[in-house]
């Protein structure tokens, strides 16, 4: 017997979490570029994040062939991902806030997140955005490779609470947080 999976939140149906989504409104438009293979990950925090934000759109992929035009778009374009000339959030919230800016998110592990930006040039010359140390991830259910790890979708709404500190990004993370008591409630079930 196979198991059925939710086509929007991509949950086992009895664990869907569509019921917590909510959107939210953003001024800064979100492009999160996915790893295939995290599309079909269970834990799809990135799918999480694009139904939850407005704002936001989620190509899945490794090179993604009409990202050169979607950079045209904006006046001011930045890509969340650390590097040795990676500013935080807060150094930008000035920059951002007056400019119609969107944000480049690559999402998987931090081994697929590096492919796709060397696998896309047109990443390579962004300017960075990288969290600074913060409260840790609530992302229980995996381990971090550094305390600054967190989820896409964690990432994703403490850099939207910087540059637009006028809306509570907050509804964005329940379903994410449903879906991590959710995992530890079936991990600590006796079988």
């Amino acid at each position: 017997m196979s198991r059925v999976n939710c086509p929007q939140c991509r949950r086992p149906e009895p664990y869907c979490v569509c019921k917590y989504i909510a959107k939210v409104p953003s001024t800064t438009r979100v492009l999160i570029l996915q790893h295939p293979e995290e599309d079909r990950h269970p834990f799809n925090t990135g799918r999480l994040a694009a139904l939850g934000i407005q704002n936001c759109d989620l190509w899945v992929g490794e090179q993604f062939p009409g990202l050169s035009e979607k950079l045209a778009e904006f006046s001011s374009v930045y890509l969340l991902f650390p590097g040795e000339s990676a500013k935080t959030p807060q150094t930008l919230a000035e920059h951002v806030a007056d400019k119609p800016t969107l944000l480049i998110v690559p999402d998987g592990t931090w081994r697929k997140a590096r492919k796709i930006v060397y696998a896309n040039p047109a990443l390579e010359s962004l300017p960075r955005v990288a969290l600074g140390l913060g409260n840790p991830s609530r992302y229980r259910i995996r381990k971090a490779p550094k305390p600054e790890a967190v989820a896409t979708i964690e990432a994703i709404v403490r850099t939207l609470e910087v540059w637009e500190p006028e809306r509570d990004f907050s509804p964005v993370l329940k379903p994410f947080e449903v879906l991590v008591e959710q995992q530890l409630v079936y991990t600590q079930a006796p079988f």
